[in-house]
């Protein structure tokens, strides 16, 4: 069984910044690709970064393309969100996941989910 915690949400202005990170326990990280999801109150959830197992490879959602990167560090089993110039639209609760495949965007593929972390941005 694989244990996922995110940390890092919290309440930030308009054009602030955050670090989610999202620990990983209970099976060999490199083993998964490495996603991170978000969900606002009344949608869906939607895909936001992903990184694949090996790191050298990330992914991103148009909406977040050039503020946030995401980012692993193998050897601590911790992916990062680093999420800059944040927006009210960037609100939500913000999700880390496990993948044993090889498709990184769509969330009904993920295998293991954390508990999610709130993200709140001000305008």
């Amino acid at each position: 069984q694989v244990q996922l915690v995110e940390s890092g949400g919290g309440f930030v202005q308009a054009g602030g910044s955050l670090r989610l990170s999202c620990a990983v326990s209970g099976r060999t990280f490199s083993r998964y690709v490495m996603g991170w999801f978000r969900q606002a109150p009344g949608k869906e959830r939607e895909f936001v970064a992903a990184i694949s197992r090996s790191g050298g490879s990330t992914y991103y959602a148009d909406s977040v393309k050039g503020r946030f990167t995401i980012s692993s560090d193998n050897p601590r089993n911790t992916v990062y969100l680093e999420m800059n110039s944040l927006k009210p639209d960037d609100a939500a609760v913000y999700y880390c996941a496990a993948n044993q495949g090889f498709v990184y965007s769509d969330y009904k593929v993920y295998d293991y989910w954390g508990q999610g972390t709130q993200v709140t941005v001000s305008s």
